[in-house]
């Protein structure tokens, strides 16, 4: 998509009235190594000399705190800045990805204090992340009051809605390294001026199975190519939606999930062994020695080195069948801290398919095959896979405890065992093989997790 770039250079008096322009308002939080930014518009990415920039619909030229500085014309594919020096030449504007904002439940008014805060007209208070972090509470008959924290901590006094600005706000995290990169110039054309218990999950109530196509996906958002590198993905918070912390689990039993089932909504498919989806939404589990299960759609997604999505299994009773959720890691885990630095920074987006009444509260039990089966097991009935490791902790598990809790050891073993016990399942192998790979064979990573809009891979699969 183009955008109606300046069709030629602004002059420096014009360009003093671009710098006094407020319409585009970004600006950065930072998490988990990750930029965020608030945007009330389109706008596209542009890597130049390793720092990243943000182009608006109207050219306008910003740095990820949204400071303006420069221009860019399409028609010449130049982009330069303030002082006419140049940032790139040669830019085929038309090649490059659209991020398109993400409409909110409501509008709301942005207010820049200590941090960006968004106010919706309900009054309830979030930051630029989607928390609800407060409440603004007004002067009787007018627009002027105080935003006060939830714990009733005053935290922005005498502010006027009269004077800020309406927008449907959004939050986009790009992942690192996900904006186009481009050459820049040195020069303006003449012409253009845990240990034992590290890996199991707790016992959980009938968790699912899923197998999913282990190839690289394409992202609606993202241009995805072998190795799956990624150049765009934007993940877009639902503001107002869950928000916590807590650690991700892993399991893989082939029951046939909650939500498949007609008293639960039956929003989920289900599968024959073969991956042959089941219309019959009262089909018998494979647990119970029937034949629905999971789809093989379902193993988990790589999308680049530090996005990935999978399915998984939330608390039970909190009502999430279809939500999706973001798992930002935070380099920590809940029992041990082999492998887990390398995990900061990554984001695991999980579609919740199934519950588990034993899961705990921020606790997301990611399906991955060789994950173990905890309380049920469909598998050995009906897959022909070899074995599936520990029952809780699968084959990760038994690798920590063989190596004694050696970490330098537990890729190569895992690697190995996903091979012998997915031989004749090619799928199921890549998927297993995810644990030690992108997973860093790091057992039940801490992460922050926020609500999120689903991903078309997910949705798709679902």
């Amino acid at each position: 998509m183009k955008f109606p770039f300046f069709k030629a250079l602004l002059a420096a008096s014009a360009l003093a009235l671009v710098v006094g322009c407020t319409e585009d308002h970004l600006s950065e939080a930072n998490e988990a190594g990750n930029k965020f930014i608030v945007a009330d518009r389109s706008f596209i990415f542009v890597d130049s000399n390793k720092n990243t920039y943000l182009i608006s619909d109207k050219g306008i030229v910003t740095d990820t705190t949204g400071e303006i500085v420069g221009i860019a014309d399409s028609a010449s594919g130049l982009i330069i800045r303030m002082d006419q020096t140049p940032i790139a030449t040669g830019v085929d504007f038309s090649k490059l990805e659209v991020v398109e904002p993400t409409t909110v439940l409501a509008d709301g008014w942005i207010l820049e204090a200590d941090q960006t805060l968004i106010i919706y007209q309900t009054f309830f208070v979030a930051d630029a992340q989607g928390n609800n972090v407060g409440i603004f509470v007004a002067q009787e008959g007018t627009f002027v009051g105080d935003i006060v924290s939830l714990e009733g901590v005053p935290m922005v006094q005498n502010v006027d809605l009269t004077t800020l600005t309406i927008v449907k706000a959004n939050v986009a995290a790009p992942a690192p390294a996900s904006s186009a990169s481009i050459a820049s110039s040195g020069s303006v054309p003449a012409s253009s001026g845990s240990k034992p218990a590290s890996s199991g999950s707790a016992p959980k109530s009938s968790s699912s199975v899923a197998k999913s196509s282990s190839s690289v996906a394409k992202s609606s958002s993202s241009s995805v190519g072998g190795g799956g590198t990624s150049t765009n993905y934007v993940i877009k918070y639902i503001q107002g939606g869950k928000s916590g912390s807590g650690y991700a689990s892993r399991y893989w039993d082939c029951c046939k999930p909650h939500c498949a089932w007609p008293e639960h909504g039956g929003t989920a498919s289900t599968c024959d062994a073969s991956g042959n989806k089941i219309g019959d939404k009262s089909a018998t589990s494979m647990c119970d020695w029937g034949n629905a299960g999971i789809c093989r759609s379902q193993f988990p997604i790589i999308i680049n080195d530090t996005l990935a999505f999978a399915f998984a299994a939330t608390p039970g009773g909190e009502n999430n069948c279809g939500k999706c959720f973001d798992l930002a890691f935070t380099g920590k885990g809940k029992y041990s801290n082999d492998g887990q630095a390398k995990m900061k920074g990554k984001h695991l987006i999980v579609m919740s398919n199934n519950v588990g009444y034993d899961v705990a509260g921020g606790q997301f039990d990611v399906m991955i095959p060789g994950g173990g089966y905890g309380i049920f097991d469909g598998c050995s009935k009906k897959m022909g896979w070899g074995s599936q490791g520990s029952q809780y902790g699968g084959l990760l598990d038994e690798c920590e405890k063989e190596s004694n809790y050696s970490y330098n050891k537990y890729k190569s073993c895992l690697t190995n065992k996903c091979n012998a016990s997915f031989s004749n399942d090619p799928e199921a192998k890549e998927g297993c093989l995810f644990m030690a790979t992108w997973m860093n064979a790091a057992g039940n990573p801490l992460h922050n997790y926020k609500e999120v809009e689903c991903p078309k891979e997910l949705k798709d699969r679902y």
